[in-house]
């Protein structure tokens, strides 16, 4: 017998469908093997799963600023932002994160102590509708007048060709989020339509008697309505969830400052020193079992112990820091003339994964074009540094040859 003929015949089947019929066998074999199946995320509107970790993401409301944190905030995480001294930018980076909330139909919960949130609110920028071109960094228009063959003879100094280009604005290949116009507000219609929840903290005031202290009040009053919300409102992931799903957007302006009732920023040695720390463990513990995001500001300019910074740090996911260029040095210095201040990376989350995507650049600055807030690489113009030196060592050589030769004229080389 042929040994191909014979292993074909004894391995054509199982021992255990000999005896059965082929539409028996073929009912048997088909059940064999089952389809695998993409697990199914949870569908919310403006919302998107992270292909780094599987993480549900949420757009911040600025694009440059999604990129940074890996592709968006992830549904149940801390984003801190600590505030430049006038709280002017960080102001506008809360105002985007609630627009963006606003425009997704996402539930709001905004929170303060200085402004009232209906005032907050009133102030969101206006969305930018779909229909409006808007330019891409990467992409320079040619002008029509210009002809292609003087484009393509244009050349720039031998130093300077085989150097990459650099590519300052930071954009993903995939849009997320919408853009915004800062020179108009959202439209009341808009805004309207949006369900929020506020807390003022001068509309809860501390109780005259009580176990806790009343700088701990504020953030025990703050947590609480907070935790209501988010049991009433169906955000809860212990309990039944409701068919339609929505995210809660909580954003807590300025906490940490004097107008909380907190002493953080007013003594060297405050006496509720953990006050704001165990408010932040407990925030953090109730966003991990809800499908919420939050976005907290805080003074740290005005917090004299770094290692109490640094611990508050740590008790958030993501941590930011923006330095204006505002009443300083550096708003005259040509170095920085096309930006409005600098912003540093201080903690990317770990979220499913053993290392967290650390951002590829660390030289980073932020500016307020016309219409929009952009972050943006930080880089040198190529001849900046020579320029200035040129000129500071050629103006005294100059000086000294013009008081003795001044009719000498320059030599060509």
């Amino acid at each position: 017998m042929n040994l191909r003929h014979y292993v074909t015949t004894n391995m054509a089947a199982p021992m255990s469908s000999v005896d059965k019929t082929p539409a028996e066998c073929l009912q048997l074999n088909s059940t064999s093997f089952q389809k695998k199946t993409r697990s199914k995320f949870i569908s919310i509107p403006g919302t998107r799963p992270s292909v780094q970790n599987g993480q549900l993401l949420v757009s911040s409301g600025v694009t440059s600023l999604d990129y940074l944190l890996g592709g968006g905030l992830a549904v149940g995480t801390v984003l801190l932002i600590e505030e430049d001294r006038y709280d002017s930018f960080s102001r506008m980076i809360f105002k985007y994160f609630l627009a963006e909330g606003v425009v997704c139909r996402h539930e709001l919960f905004v929170a303060a102590a200085q402004d009232d949130p209906d005032d907050i609110l009133q102030e969101l920028p206006a969305p930018i509708l779909d229909d409006v071109a808007i330019h891409r960094p990467g992409d320079q228009p040619r002008m029509s007048c210009e002809p292609q063959d003087t484009l393509d003879a244009m050349k720039i100094a031998w130093r300077y060709q085989n150097l990459p280009k650099v590519q300052s604005a930071l954009a993903s290949s995939s849009r997320f989020g919408h853009y915004y116009d800062v020179s108009k507000i959202m439209e009341p219609e808009i805004r309207q339509a949006a369900k929020w929840h506020r807390f003022y903290h001068p509309e809860h005031p501390p109780p005259s008697s009580g176990t806790h202290s009343p700088k701990l009040e504020s953030y025990s009053a703050l947590l609480k309505s907070l935790q209501e919300v988010i049991q009433r409102e169906g955000f809860d992931l212990n309990a039944p969830l409701p068919k339609s799903r929505n995210i809660l957007r909580v954003g807590l302006h300025s906490l940490g400052s004097a107008l909380w009732g907190d002493d953080l920023c007013c003594h060297d040695n405050p006496k509720n020193v953990h006050a704001l720390t165990s408010f932040l463990y407990g925030l953090r513990a109730l966003l991990r079992s809800s499908l919420s995001v939050a976005v907290v500001t805080v003074p740290s300019h005005l917090i004299q112990d770094r290692a109490l910074m640094g611990s508050i740090t740590r008790l958030c996911d993501n941590a930011i820091a923006l330095e204006s260029f505002k009443g300083s040095e550096r708003e005259t210095n040509p170095l920085y003339k096309d930006y409005h201040g600098l912003l540093h990376v201080r903690q990317v989350p770990r979220l499913n994964c053993l290392a967290s995507q650390l951002p590829d650049h660390k030289d980073l600055a932020f500016k307020l074009k016309r219409k929009q807030f952009t972050i943006e690489r930080l880089h040198l113009p190529p001849d900046l540094s020579e320029t200035v030196s040129r000129v500071g060592k050629g103006e005294p050589a100059a000086a000294a040859c013009a008081s003795a030769t001044s009719s000498a004229k320059h030599l060509d080389f």
